[in-house]
């Protein structure tokens, strides 16, 4: 806007023209003599609000301390020699420091190979952004980018690295589509093989291309700082997050913005769903978060690919079952479905009685479940029930009780995801070489940037509930087991897994042969003999069927203690009335004792139709289920 010109006989009255001259003159000569003063209050004010901030953005617990060391400080300074005239000296300066204004830097000169880059995509980007009406268009054929581009960056090759544009406000930028085809056109121009992101500005109409640098694949299973119910999914962009992490990548510690997926009870994302192509790392994603769950909780793990990926879990304090057969499965999920009720009635119970919850129930309980729709399609092959139901309970409740879920799928089996899967899952990432329409189905939103042209495994987007879409590069935590595994990785993992867990009642086996007859349990409330006669009048139950209430144990043959050596008395399943039990999900097997070994109904006995191999006392039999504590 233009200054508005004086009235005619102000502007050629002589005397009004001398007085306007000369207040010019002493407002100049005052600004220069009073430019040390006019910066050293700039600075003031400066220092005056950064100090604001730092008050508001300190924990109160912190602020009496903070007091305190100030107060200490100041009452040394005054008793130092020349210490309150040193004080004022450097605040001073420093102010003086804060207040300065640097000048403008110049403009650099563009070459002639970047001038030609820059036109051609100016031309490229007119069809879309040029209206026919419009009087003064940002964008014709034949017109100079110097208006529409704001800034631009190049590299030592001459590659587009940044550009910010303008576009008229006409533009459509709302819309998902149009947005795509200025990105897609922006990503062809300023060169593939890299990744790019896309800010866009739609309250000042601006848009920002930045070309990405790859994300860092040297960050293998470690220690990570974190705090209870914390898990680092994967690592970043440094614009993206405002938290750093130190991690050793090699011979360096450095620190690296991370995806941090924090649960518990205050948590609004307690469920986590990975998705991706086969090999892409959501296996590796699945191990990473079992080991990182292993320093505060307790850990079931459910393979239903059945290749042994999680077998290095086996055995150690904290991993109460690793299981890949469909029957383990069942049973497995079943309890924790029990066990999420349980913490529920426990922590109501404590919570009425105006008592702490008990330790157990605080203590975090993580359910790792890899490729469920392999179990879900053998489960009606056989006729059983889908482990996916078995996750209903866990998923809705198991926020409240500290218990944590956390399922990988490949993508072509996202469908065949049940709907309580599906829904509580808030926390997802996708993995591997995907498209933007699978990141949008799998996430819920577009992803800000390009498709990468490599995708090393473990690479791909995140998203926490309905926040942003992050760029995500797992850890590499490979299965120590595996042939392809060097010594380096391998010690890594071990490094992190606890201790091997004591076997239940000692080093002594009791099913050893030859064994001395031990006392009936105490739990079992018949412990000598089960009437064969009632027992045929019984009906079979159901193998998928959980009625027996709490306390209730699916029963196959065990051995009869009778004689020198122990026999297999029968086979047929049956329900016992268990008290209590202390077992978890991997000792959960039950057996019937039968007190008459030659009383069996016909077809039915060591050798069965329905049995399984008797030849191992410990093998479980038929249609095996999980105790159910009380």
């Amino acid at each position: 806007m233009g200054r508005r010109t004086l009235p005619r006989f102000l502007s050629e009255n002589p005397t009004i023209t001398r007085v306007r001259e000369f207040s010019r003159t002493v407002a100049d000569h005052a600004a220069d003599v009073l430019h040390p003063l006019i910066v050293v209050s700039r600075g003031l004010r400066s220092l005056a609000a950064s100090g604001r901030r730092t008050w508001a953005q300190t924990p109160k617990e912190r602020r009496g301390p903070t007091v305190v060391l100030v107060g200490s400080c100041v009452f040394i300074v005054a008793l130092v020699p020349y210490g309150p005239v040193l004080a004022v000296i450097g605040l001073m300066a420093a102010a003086a420091w804060a207040g300065r204004r640097n000048a403008p830097r110049p403009a650099a000169e563009v070459g002639e190979a970047d001038t030609g880059r820059l036109q051609a995509l100016y031309e490229a980007l007119v069809p879309y952004f040029a209206a026919p009406g419009d009087p003064a268009p940002l964008y014709a054929h034949g017109g100079s980018w110097s208006a529409a581009f704001e800034g631009h960056a190049f590299d030592d090759q001459g590659r587009l690295t940044a550009l910010r544009l303008r576009y008229p406000a006409y533009f459509t930028d709302g819309d998902a589509e149009s947005r795509a085809r200025i990105e897609q056109l922006l990503h062809l121009k300023a060169g593939r093989g890299r990744e790019y992101r896309f800010d866009w500005d739609e309250a000042g109409n601006r848009l920002a291309l930045h070309a990405l640098p790859a994300l860092e694949t040297d960050v293998f299973a470690q220690r990570f700082v974190t705090a209870p119910g914390e898990a680092v999914l994967g690592f970043t962009d440094a614009s993206d997050v405002q938290r750093t992490l130190p991690v050793a990548a090699g011979d360096e510690t450095r620190d690296t913005p991370p995806v941090v997926w924090r649960t518990g009870q205050r948590s609004t994302e307690p469920h986590l769903l990975a998705l991706g192509q086969p090999s892409s790392g959501t296996s590796t994603l699945l191990r990473s978060i079992a080991l990182q769950a292993l320093h505060h909780g307790d850990v079931v793990v459910v393979d239903g690919s059945g290749a042994g990926e999680y077998g290095f879990l086996r055995g150690r304090d904290g991993v109460l079952a690793v299981e890949s057969s469909l029957p383990g499965a069942l049973a497995t999920l079943e309890w924790a479905a029990h066990e999420t009720e349980r913490r529920l009635l426990t922590a109501n119970h404590a919570r009425q009685q105006g008592r702490p919850t008990p330790e157990d129930i605080r203590r975090p309980l993580w359910v790792v479940v890899d490729r469920p729709t392999v179990l879900s399609h053998l489960a009606r092959g056989e006729g059983r029930r889908d482990p996916q139901e078995l996750l209903q309970v866990p998923l809705r409740h198991g926020r409240v009780g500290n218990v944590t879920v956390a399922v990988a799928e490949q993508l072509d089996g996202y469908e065949q995801l049940t709907e309580p899967v599906r829904t509580h899952t808030r926390a997802r990432l996708v993995l591997g070489a995907v498209t933007p329409e699978q990141v949008c189905t799998a996430l819920g939103a577009p992803p800000h940037t390009t498709p990468a042209r490599d995708v090393p495994p473990g690479r791909g987007y995140a998203r926490l509930g309905s926040g942003p879409v992050h760029r995500v590069q797992v850890p590499h935590t490979p299965n120590p087991y595996d042939e392809e595994t060097t010594d380096a990785q391998r010690d890594a993992v071990l490094a992190l897994l606890p201790e091997t867990a004591p076997a239940p009642g000692g080093e002594e086996d009791a099913w050893s042969y030859p064994a001395a007859p031990a006392p009936a349990p105490a739990p079992v409330a018949a412990s000598t003999a089960v009437s064969a006669s009632a027992y045929a009048a019984a009906p079979d139950p159901d193998p998928d069927s959980t009625e027996g209430g709490v306390g209730a144990a699916w029963a196959t043959a065990v051995p009869v203690t009778g004689g020198a050596e122990p026999t297999w008395a029968g086979t047929d399943p049956m329900w016992l009335s268990v008290e209590s039990t202390q077992a978890g999900p991997a000792l959960a097997w039950a057996g019937a004792e039968l007190a008459e070994a030659g009383e069996s109904r016909p077809g039915h006995g060591p050798a069965g139709p329905d049995t399984g191999d008797r030849t191992d006392p410990r093998a479980p039999g038929t249609d095996p289920k999980p105790l159910q504590a009380t």
